[in-house]
C-alpha cells in the first residue's frame, strides 16, 4: 500500500488554502480591489455625486486638483474648463438646473502610486425650465483621472 500519495495531498492542501487567502480582496459587489486608496477614490466620487445633486459648486471645487483641466470635447480653448474657471461655470450651470439626480456606477479603479483612474457609468436627469418643461437625461461611460495631493485624492479630469 502506498501512503506517500495521500501524505503529499495533505501537505499540498494547506499550501493551496494559504495561497487562496493571499488573493486580493474586492469591495463587495464589485471587481474593485479593497484597499485604502480605492475606497478613498470611491469616497471622492460619492462626494462629487452628492455635490452635483446639491448644486454645490464650492464642494465640487474642493474635490478638484489645481491641475484640473477639461477640453469640453472640442479642440478650441474657448470652452475649456480649468480650476480657475470651474467654480463660475458650475454656478452658472446650477442656476439654470432644477432637481438634478445623479447615479454613478464605478466599474473599475486603478491606482498607480499617486495617480488613479476610475471608469464609471453615470446616469443623470434634471430639469432646465429656461429651455424646456420636459425633464432631460443623459447616461454615459466616463473616465475620471485623479491624483493624490497632500495625502488627499483630487480630480484632475473626467467630471
Amino acid at each position: 500500500m502506498n501512503f506517500r500519495a495521500p501524505c503529499r495531498a495533505l501537505l499540498v492542501l494547506p499550501l493551496l488554502l494559504l495561497a487562496s487567502g493571499c488573493a486580493s480582496r474586492r469591495i463587495p459587489g464589485t471587481e474593485i480591489a479593497d484597499n485604502e486608496d480605492s475606497r478613498a477614490v470611491l469616497a471622492v466620487m460619492e462626494r462629487y455625486r452628492s455635490a452635483l445633486e446639491a448644486k454645490d459648486a464650492k464642494a465640487i471645487l474642493a474635490l478638484v486638483s489645481e491641475d484640473f483641466r477639461e477640453d469640453g470635447g472640442t479642440e478650441t480653448p474657448e470652452d475649456d474648463l480649468t480650476y480657475a474657471n470651474l467654480g463660475e461655470h458650475l454656478n452658472n450651470l446650477f442656476q439654470r438646473l432644477d432637481n438634478p439626480k445623479v447615479e454613478l456606477s464605478v466599474r473599475r479603479v486603478e491606482i498607480q502610486q499617486d495617480e488613479g483612474t476610475a471608469i464609471y457609468y453615470w446616469n443623470a436627469s434634471w430639469r432646465m425650465p429656461s429651455l424646456t418643461n420636459r425633464a432631460q437625461s443623459d447616461a454615459e461611460l466616463e473616465q475620471m483621472l485623479l491624483k493624490k495631493v497632500d495625502g488627499q485624492w483630487k480630480i484632475v479630469s473626467g467630471i
